[in-house]
């Protein structure tokens, strides 16, 4: 593909950066739209994406937000052109018992976890079916397929990424999009700031990103409908 457009969520730090700067290294050509709120550590990413020889570009976006996504894509379209990969990499984890959870503390983490990959998808993906060809990467979790006590919206919000990333895959795969669910165990990432979980029992950051292009590499005849990576010591 010539000079591909790849547009990653929660670019700014943790796995949607490692998975930047892997594309920028290793894609000869590759536009990057780097959307997140922070604006300052999203345009130290584009700035070292650029230096690995990337075109890097940052958007300020709220991706939970309907109207910041509708202007995001009027923005990406209209400086880049249509985007060829989706990476739904946003999202927040923020543990919480079922009981001791505030109703509104769980809207956010559906809005920011679940709603996002809806909004950003409905707004790039169509463009990809009609030309018939495009790439969604959507950032499952192991929360999504296994249940945890102290998860309960965190889980809540990743089981539903699993079940749209299914739906996904059904409505798309005879329109030359392939979707794929990356579900990654603990991973080295500010999430895990605080836990007092080494670093060495947990995922590079890099090596999930580099999950993310080897499956975006295989021919367009195969997809990775759902990839697990966990610690080699299991779950954390």
């Amino acid at each position: 593909m010539n000079k591909p457009v790849v547009l990653i969520t929660g670019a700014s730090q943790g796995i949607g950066a490692a998975i930047a700067k892997v594309f920028a290294q290793e894609v000869r050509g590759v536009r990057l739209a780097l959307v997140a709120r922070n604006e300052r550590k999203l345009a130290a990413v584009a700035k070292a994406c650029a230096k690995l020889g990337a075109k890097a570009e940052a958007f300020a976006c709220d991706v939970s937000d309907e109207g910041s996504v509708a202007a995001l894509a009027q923005a990406v379209t209209k400086r880049l052109g249509t985007v060829d990969v989706l990476i739904n990499n946003a999202g927040v984890f923020r543990p919480a018992g079922l009981f001791e959870l505030k109703a509104a503390e769980f809207d956010a983490m559906l809005a920011a976890n679940l709603r996002s990959v809806l909004l950003v998808s409905q707004a790039f993906v169509p463009a990809m079916a009609k030309r018939g060809r495009g790439d969604v990467f959507n950032m499952g979790s192991i929360a999504g397929l296994k249940a945890y006590p102290g998860g309960a919206a965190y889980c809540a919000a990743k089981f539903g990424v699993t079940g749209l990333t299914k739906v996904m895959r059904e409505e798309l795969k005879t329109k030359g999009v392939r979707v794929t669910l990356v579900c990654p165990g603990a991973t080295v990432s500010p999430s895990w700031d605080g836990s007092g979980v080494e670093p060495e029992r947990m995922m590079p950051a890099e090596d999930v990103a580099r999950a993310f292009l080897d499956i975006y590499r295989l021919s367009r005849r195969t997809v990775v409908e759902e990839i697990v990576l966990r610690p080699q010591l299991g779950d954390v």
